[in-house]
């Protein structure tokens, strides 16, 4: 009796729409560690990958022995949503073999690195741009997690909607990912 009503219970959250993972944002990130020329380059790398203008990122310290100054321009990054981020994530992924760690994978997210951004589908190496590695995060969520963001009548989301190790995981095979 207690084995058919879990099946049971899984079966109803299987056919409730509000229990469906979505791919809330990839987040691309080129961090540069520097300014100038090399800066730029990245600037325009990006807003070329993804077709959107990137937002710079600011040293929060000075680390005089990396020679970084405390709001000096040292990176990049670019949120997409929607279409273009399935699109990209497809790319990304394809770029890792459709593999992952388990160890990059968390509750509700997992990122990954790629070392060089000519390994991307379509992306040619260009040598006044030179080769940039990114890193790529992806946040996961359910409907119903506006409730936590909202302006008005802001609530939690409670502990059984929250997307867990385990159900990423799951995504991720669904997606034709290995996790290892």
């Amino acid at each position: 009796m207690a084995i058919e009503t879990e099946t049971m219970k899984e079966a109803e959250m299987k056919a409730n729409p509000m229990r469906e993972i979505l791919i809330d944002k990839v987040v691309i990130n080129i961090g540069v560690g520097e300014s100038g020329e090399r800066h730029k380059k990245a600037y325009e790398l990006l807003e070329q990958l993804t077709g959107q203008k990137p937002a710079i990122t600011y040293a929060e310290k000075t680390i005089k022995n990396f020679g970084i100054r405390r709001g000096e321009a040292i990176g990049v990054k670019v949120t997409l949503r929607g279409e273009k981020a399935v699109k990209f994530l497809k790319d990304a992924l394809s770029v890792k073999e459709f593999r992952l760690s388990r160890r990059q994978v968390g509750n509700g997210e997992f990122s990954f690195g790629i070392a060089e951004h000519i390994d991307l589908p379509g992306v040619s190496y260009d040598p006044d741009v030179g080769i940039f590695g990114m890193d790529v995060c992806v946040s996961l969520r359910r409907r119903g997690y506006r409730v936590a963001r909202r302006r008005r009548a802001r609530a939690k989301v409670g502990k059984d909607h929250r997307i867990t190790k385990e159900e990423t995981i799951e995504f991720l095979k669904s997606l034709g990912v290995e996790v290892a």
